[in-house]
């Protein structure tokens, strides 16, 4: 019995060596390789560049707050918000008073109007950089005021902004937000 014992370790052994090795280190490692060779932006986490200075990532949300600027999504990542560090979503249900409270107060911002849906609930990582064409439309009015920039312009901006899905069909249409701002801030 000790002897099959013996005998069957030293194969488990090497093998868990072998494959941790292989599917621990170089698989992981041939990737990475692949993936900086093929698509070196986006492996490199999709960094948006001015000059030498790193201004964010087309695939992480940030906070625009002021009034010349589009607002993105609520963010429930960290206490500020858009905490690529603390990524969540708010883990509040339909039931949550938080959650009805936050979601009342949200349209009061914009009087007069009828808000999108995306303006008002947070994504799931807290981090979305995109909204919809419709949350961007809405804010032309206050954006353009705030800017002293013909609506009519801004309109065409969203328009230029707006990505379609993939293939055509994979997807929803969406403006990434700092790809917006940034276009506005050359106007």
């Amino acid at each position: 019995m000790l002897t099959d014992l013996k005998t069957a370790i030293r194969p488990a052994i090497v093998m868990t060596l072998l494959f941790a090795a292989l599917l621990g280190l170089a698989y992981p490692a041939a990737l990475t390789g692949i993936g900086q060779l093929a698509f070196p932006a986006q492996a490199n986490g999709s960094l948006i560049r001015e000059g030498d200075r790193v201004i964010g990532s087309a695939l992480i949300g940030q906070r625009f707050s002021g009034a010349g600027y589009f607002h993105g999504r609520p963010s429930a990542a960290g206490a500020e918000g858009y905490d690529a560090s603390a990524s969540a979503g708010s883990n509040l249900g339909p039931t949550s008073q938080a959650l009805a409270d936050r979601v009342k107060a949200d349209p009061a911002r914009m009087p007069g109007q009828s808000v999108p849906a995306d303006l008002v609930t947070a994504s799931a990582s807290g981090l979305d950089p995109h909204i919809s064409p419709e949350a961007a439309l809405s804010q032309t009015a206050r954006v353009a005021a705030a800017r002293d920039i013909p609506v009519e312009r801004l309109r065409a901006l969203v328009a230029e902004q707006t990505e379609t899905p993939l293939f055509g069909f994979l997807g929803e249409r969406r403006v990434n937000l700092l790809a917006l701002n940034r276009a506005l801030d050359r106007l």
